[in-house]
């Protein structure tokens, strides 16, 4: 096996020593001009023969300006970049949240989660964790014939209702809570850090980003005969900071050992999606697969936990509501369906994603689901040029923000709210509030009246008002 080395290690919650020189400062990252968005390929008259089998890749912390397709250059992504090359590239793609768990609530249920209580992470008392009333995407598609499968991350609730195999998902490999060390030697066999086949805890012997992608393999292989849903959460590049040599000998370049550390544990989650990706391949599977990839929130750069994310050219990182906590990089290929090489301009939410696979699934979404995304595929088949949202709207305690067309209304901490044009200032550094002042009125009025619909937090800080 090969040698493991523990680079560095931070446990949220507590204090640790860093050993990293603070001053470094990183290079900004020039993003990719993409190509236009094509014609879609010819609609298939046809009825298909088979349901589409569904992959969905969620990184963890992962900045927005760490993948090649949106123009990095210290760590080569060729996985994830193929996602993009043979499919759709998400340029102005939202996460419901700044945040893991209440993001992970949003993904896979496909509503604001703040309408359920679920504003912030657990605190890990008892009972705390994706609400019973809410219906997840894993029991859509298992009622309609999917086999489920989660391998990775769960962080919605540990008690016995709420676990992955009770909430619609018929496998389990990985661990319940919000963050596991790497390193087999992490791999407990009992108590609130043990990875879990199932509902039974086990030892790993691998490192844990390298047997996530061998258990994401082999479920597509046992299920490959019948349509599944494997919902695949790394918990890369989530501290603690921990990464094998072989992967730190790709990146001796990089002299800052926290971005070096961090390109090591990446390039981990690349290799990972690449055995994916040939498994699909192999098993005959790519074409009628749809692979989605996206990250929970922003790269935690600067943040309280960082772990050497570049969210360049985006203003804040995980916990703001400034761009660079909440846009993230989306790629979503289904080859026999969308065109492949295209740029996808509009802003989106990760909440569109839940009525998106169902509709590539032939699951008709009722009015009473009172989902908040939207069915994304007529959006890129170019059967409608509409965008698919007037509104998005973002809260968390005292921080909410809004975003209508170029327009971004946002308070972030303690700060007055501030307008920003995004599209000629992405960066979030010019206040416009001033100058256009019934804009920042409209948009005030409209998140007042969206902010009136949501429940009280059931744990953790305050709504904002």
């Amino acid at each position: 096996m090969d040698k493991l080395k523990i680079a560095h290690e931070y446990r949220e919650g507590t204090q640790r020593k860093h050993t990293w020189d603070s001053g470094w400062v990183p290079e900004a990252v020039e993003l990719l001009l993409p190509k236009a968005l094509p014609a879609a390929k010819p609609k298939d008259t046809k009825p298909e023969a088979k349901k589409p089998n569904v992959v969905l890749i969620l990184a963890d912390d992962m900045g927005y300006a760490d993948v090649g397709c949106h123009g990095c250059k210290d760590i080569p992504t060729p996985h994830i970049d193929s996602i993009a090359k043979n499919g759709v590239r998400f340029t102005d793609a939202y996460a419901s949240a700044p945040w893991c768990s209440p993001s992970r609530a949003g993904l896979l249920t496909g509503r604001y989660q703040q309408r359920f209580g679920y504003e912030f992470n657990p605190t890990g008392a008892e009972g705390q964790g994706l609400p019973l009333t809410e219906v997840t995407l894993a029991d859509r598609l298992k009622a309609n014939g999917y086999a489920t499968g989660i391998v990775g991350k769960w962080h919605l609730g540990r008690d016995e209702k709420r676990i992955p195999t009770a909430r619609g998902f018929d496998e389990f490999f990985g661990f319940l809570g919000a963050q596991h060390s790497y390193l087999p030697a992490g791999g407990r066999a009992a108590g609130r850090a043990a990875i879990y086949r199932g509902t039974e805890a086990v030892r790993e012997p691998e490192y844990l980003t390298d047997a996530l992608g061998r258990e994401a393999a082999a479920f597509i292989e046992k299920h490959k005969a019948k349509p599944f849903f494997l919902y695949l959460p790394f918990n890369a590049v989530h501290i603690p900071m921990e990464a094998m040599d072989k992967y730190l000998k790709r990146f001796g370049d990089i002299r800052d050992e926290r971005r070096r550390t961090y390109a090591a544990m990446q390039s981990a989650m690349d290799d990972a999606i690449g055995t994916v990706l040939k498994k699909l391949r192999d098993s005959g599977l790519e074409e009628n697969t749809l692979v989605i990839f996206l990250s929970d929130h922003g790269g935690a750069a600067g943040s309280r936990t960082p772990n050497g994310a570049l969210n360049t050219p985006l203003r804040g990182a995980k916990l703001d509501l400034y761009e660079g906590g909440i846009r993230v990089p989306l790629l979503l290929q289904w080859k026999a369906k969308l065109s492949e090489g295209t740029t996808f301009r509009q802003p989106i939410i990760h909440l569109d994603l839940f009525p998106t696979i169902l509709a590539a699934a032939g699951v008709d979404v009722k009015a009473d689901w009172k989902l908040d995304g939207v069915n994304l595929l007529p959006h890129l088949t170019g059967e409608t040029s509409v965008a698919p949202h007037d509104l998005l709207y973002w809260r968390m305690g005292n921080q909410f923000a809004v975003r209508k067309g170029n327009w971004k209304l946002v308070r972030n901490d303690e700060k007055p709210a501030q307008l920003y044009d995004l599209v000629a200032d992405i960066g979030e550094t010019t206040d416009l509030s001033a100058k256009h002042p019934l804009t920042f009125k409209e948009l005030e009025t409209a998140w007042k009246a969206w902010n009136a619909t949501l429940a009280e937090p059931l744990w953790g800080g305050r709504r904002s008002k």
